[in-house]
């Protein structure tokens, strides 16, 4: 379900790293729904936290990026939820 890519080719991208609780956590709520996403390792990409600081404006993570142009922040399971149920990446 996930790419590691530097530009992004679906609805989500991802800013997290594997040793971040609340990206794995994030990350297997998307993974649970079956949501696509880009993810971007910032261990592994460390330029691209300049990107995931950009979007918003902080140094914390996970950043969820949404093509409409909103973002989330370290976002609990349901407000995660609730977005991409919004935006209609879930599939049915």
């Amino acid at each position: 379900m996930t790419a590691e890519t530097p530009a992004s080719t679906s609805a989500i991208t991802f800013y997290g790293a594997a040793w971040c609780g609340d990206c794995r956590r994030a990350k297997a709520l998307l993974d649970d729904l079956h949501v696509s996403y880009d993810y971007v390792d910032l261990v592994a990409t460390p330029e691209r936290a300049d990107d995931a600081k950009r979007i918003s404006g902080r140094t914390n993570i996970p950043v969820i990026a949404f093509a409409d142009g909103t973002h989330q922040v370290e976002p609990s399971n349901p407000e995660l939820e609730a977005k991409v149920r919004e935006l209609g990446v879930v599939p049915e």
